[in-house]
């Protein structure tokens, strides 16, 4: 009888660490899916022609905001055309990806 909540409790534990690994995603990963990023946000100081709004530099920003402003503009729930469609194309694991590498970089 032992056995079986011993078991759950084992395969419960395994599923939370493969969730938390990809959740924390790859950062080496990452560099490779922010090519088209650096365009707007790499550039210190730049401004939008129009509307005129500032475009926040995101290297060095925490994982899990990025994760979250990524995964909003993905569903929507964030407006911007641009990064909407930025959003749309990444897969939950692309999004993990590029939001620990940014994380990883100085600000």
């Amino acid at each position: 009888m032992i056995r079986t909540p011993l078991l759950a409790l084992s395969l419960g534990l395994i599923v939370l660490a493969s969730a938390t690994a990809e959740a924390a995603g790859d950062p080496q990963a990452g560099r490779t899916k922010v090519y088209t990023c650096a365009g707007c946000h790499g550039v210190p100081g730049y401004k939008n022609a129009y509307p005129n709004y500032h475009v926040p530099r995101i290297a060095g920003q925490n994982q899990d905001y990025l994760a979250a402003a990524l995964n909003a503009y993905k569903n929507g729930e964030r407006e911007h055309p641009t990064m909407r469609a930025q959003g749309e194309s990444l897969s939950d694991q692309d999004i993990q990806d590029i939001a620990a590498y940014l994380s990883s970089l100085a600000k």
